[in-house]
């Protein structure tokens, strides 16, 4: 791969680049593309970690996606400024940060309501409905889809198909934000062959078309059927997501009283050691632990950027030749590698064993199994032509336009039917749900 190639500023959906206006490039246009999209909008009310509180210092997918936007902006800058030579002339270290930051705040646009454990859902709901049959007409490909259910791919189809000019190329990103979107460039048949974890690829059946014309346009060499490799700027984008679910678990959950503060500053001072602001060491008794850990969390962000653009730079050879092993955060060295992997242990063992978040996540399966049961039950009935009964024209009244045609393939109705569930804040699918089941009518 090449950088001249990788970096293009044609876009999907439009035959030439558009001119650029005064102070934005084509990439300050996919970031304003997304940051104005109604799926992104919605990430303000879909679970992150825990489940959406009152607590306001909780983390949702937006607080999340905009946090991590910041940290991949950074570090692709500090990249761009080592490769400034390599990079084409339309591209400055700023505009690496721009594609990076764009890709950020779109690598959760496509998770459904209540985070992971939503995907689960959705995935356990799907393989019950095989068992049933429902998925019988449909090509062994095209299960896949549905019984691997990723938000990944998802949000691939959100970006290329469902937000702006639908079905039309979507948002009409750059091919360069796109390819630093797509961390799972293969389809689901490879979501259980591959070292990463189970389930995971970036796209459907309906979007290959896509991917194939972004791989070829980027020049992403392709290792096997339905499988390409990776665009090196995913893994920028991918280590900003690691620091900062790493380091942002651990504030949730200290807000949440599952951690002890000095577990957490411990951690951190490992890290940063004795590169300390002035103002942390200014810090008295009376300021509050929500201040130092600011502060502190801010020097440490700094030492993980700095460690993940220096392993970026020192894999660029096995990254150009999509041959890098693992993610980046396995090619940092010393108390970086360790700090991360240590916060990921410490949420894991001790933050997702909560019983709030259990007990949502419980909730989750349910709402979800209400929804799914009722919108893919619609489409069934009505495949093939049929005339289905009075509640599921009712409930198929409920999507306007973007209900499926009865003359659809059932694969191409189901997609119609997880489009709007998938796209629900967790608000709206529990509100839905409940009046779904008459729970929400006056006693």
């Amino acid at each position: 791969m090449d950088w001249q190639t990788l970096l293009t500023r044609e876009r999907l959906g439009k035959p030439v680049h558009d001119p650029e206006e005064l102070g934005r490039s084509p990439f300050h246009k996919d970031h304003d593309r997304i940051i104005f999209s109604g799926a992104f909008r919605r990430l303000g009310r879909k679970t992150q970690v825990h489940p959406v509180s009152s607590n306001d210092h909780i983390h949702t997918r937006l607080t999340h996606s905009l946090e991590v936007s910041c940290v991949g902006r950074s570090l692709a800058m500090r990249v761009g400024e080592v490769l400034r030579e390599a990079l084409p002339d339309w591209c400055s270290p700023a505009d690496l940060g721009m594609i990076v930051q764009s890709a950020c705040l779109a690598h959760d646009i496509g998770n459904p309501p209540f985070g992971h454990s939503g995907e689960d859902a959705i995935r356990h709901w799907f393989q019950q409905a095989e068992k049933r049959g429902w998925l019988d007409a449909m090509e062994e490909a095209e299960r896949g889809d549905f019984l691997n259910f990723e938000g990944n791919a998802q949000g691939f189809r959100v970006l290329t198909q469902l937000e702006y000019h639908q079905f039309d190329g979507g948002t009409r990103l750059t091919y360069a934000t796109l390819g630093a979107y797509l961390k799972y460039p293969w389809t689901a048949r490879h979501a259980e062959a591959l070292g990463y974890k189970k389930h995971k690829f970036g796209c459907y059946q309906s979007e290959l078309p896509l991917l194939e014309q972004i791989a070829g346009k980027l020049g992403l060499p392709q290792i096997e059927d339905q499988r390409w490799a990776r665009h090196p700027l995913v893994y920028l984008m991918e280590a900003a997501d690691d620091i900062c679910y790493g380091l942002i678990d651990l504030e949730d959950g200290l807000e949440m009283e599952l951690l002890d503060y000095a577990e957490v500053e411990a951690l951190l001072l490992a890290l940063v050691g004795d590169d300390l602001p002035e103002t942390y060491r200014q810090l008295g008794p009376r300021d509050s632990r929500r201040r130092r850990l600011a502060i502190l969390r801010g020097k440490a962000i700094e030492h993980l950027t700095n460690a993940a653009a220096h392993a970026f730079v020192e894999q660029q050879q096995a990254l150009l030749a999509g041959r890098l092993q693992g993610d980046l955060v396995e090619h940092m060295h010393g108390p970086a590698k360790r700090c991360v992997l240590e916060a990921k242990a410490l949420a894991r063992e001790k933050i997702f064993q909560d019983k709030r978040k259990t007990l949502h996540e419980i909730g989750a399966y349910t709402t979800l199994e209400i929804l799914l049961n009722a919108f893919c039950g619609a489409a069934l009935e009505q495949h093939g032509g049929r005339r289905p009964s009075f509640k599921n024209r009712r409930i198929l009244d409920l999507l306007g336009n973007n209900a499926p045609d009865p003359h659809w393939p059932l694969y191409r109705a189901f997609l119609r039917m997880i489009d709007f569930i998938a796209g629900m804040t967790d608000s709206y699918a529990t509100e839905m749900a409940r009046e779904m089941t008459g729970r929400s009518s006056p006693v």
